[in-house]
């Protein structure tokens, strides 16, 4: 079974290649492989790699440089996305596609279930969603995958941001009222591993049960700032040496983006839960052996 990987170097992906059945013959491709921002070179690149399962795991993530290249960003999130589909429905590969919680408006304070309508406020969210509906539009045997709040212990992203931070300032300003599930990139790698370790079969059954579209995520919910709080607290107690002394909780209004966040990310995992039969860990479980690795780093190298 040969699994193709998009966005090999980034978090998802290459946790997701580190998790991948013994039995697989991974196909990772960074963007010297496939570059998403050049979609009529894709299906020559897919011919040439024939994939049994594609696992589309890259992406435009800029939030807030998106709304200045929109065109870029709607090439690499909706356009490649729609072009991989056609491909790979062509040929009966089954896609698994990742989107995110920024398609919905964050209004209200219930978890979003997979069928409320979409509303997403940034370009980065409404090229998402044109993602997901160019993949929803060719049909074949796909998983639309929607998580929140992504972070490794490596890359770039919140947790290494903060870390970083901690160890500058002696205060942190961080935004309190946004809601979702900090959720690491190990966590969706292994889930998604699950969902392949019973073979094509099985994969495109439960597609099929899913309605094609599927929230993941870790269970629970915090702001950004009780996820900082998490992060501060979690290095102190692996005894990394931090200059920081205040968490200040804040408005998002207070710390304005070019792009709009939605308040209410929070994803409800029923749908995921009964389909593929997987308990998601709380968010405070799955950020320790992350915590774990970042203290390590530190401790060998003194980075941030």
């Amino acid at each position: 079974m040969r699994i193709l990987v998009t966005g090999a170097t980034g978090q998802v992906g290459g946790a997701l290649l580190a998790r991948l059945p013994a039995s697989a013959a991974a196909l990772a491709a960074d963007r010297s492989v496939l570059d998403l921002a050049k979609p009529p070179a894709i299906p020559g690149t897919l011919d040439r790699l024939a994939p049994d399962i594609i696992v589309n795991a890259a992406a435009y993530t800029a939030v807030d440089k998106a709304e200045d290249e929109t065109d870029l960003a709607m090439r690499v999130n909706a356009e490649a996305p729609g072009m991989i589909a056609r491909w790979a429905a062509a040929r009966g590969v089954p896609l698994i596609h990742f989107s995110t919680d920024y398609v919905f408006d964050g209004s209200g304070e219930r978890a979003w279930r997979e069928d409320d309508q979409p509303r997403p406020l940034s370009v980065y969210g409404v090229t998402k969603l044109a993602g997901e509906n160019e993949v929803r539009a060719v049909g074949g045997t796909f998983l639309i995958v929607r998580t929140s709040w992504v972070y490794a212990a490596a890359g770039k992203n919140f947790l290494r941001t903060i870390a970083r931070l901690a160890r500058e300032r002696t205060e942190l300003r961080v935004a309190a009222d946004q809601i979702g599930a900090p959720t690491s990139a190990a966590l969706i790698g292994g889930a998604v591993a699950g969902m392949l370790a019973d073979g094509i079969e099985s994969l495109g059954e439960r597609c099929a049960r899913a309605g094609g579209l599927v929230h993941l995520a870790a269970a629970g919910e915090t702001s950004w700032h009780g996820f900082a709080c998490a992060i501060v607290e979690g290095l102190k107690a692996r005894r990394v040496a931090l200059a920081v002394e205040q968490i200040v909780p804040i408005a998002t209004e207070e710390f304005p983006t070019k792009a709009r966040r939605p308040h209410n990310s929070r994803l409800d995992l029923t749908r995921w839960q009964s389909v593929f039969g997987m308990t998601p860990p709380h968010w405070q479980k799955a950020l320790a052996p992350e915590l774990d690795r970042l203290a390590a780093e530190f401790a060998t190298t003194g980075g941030g």
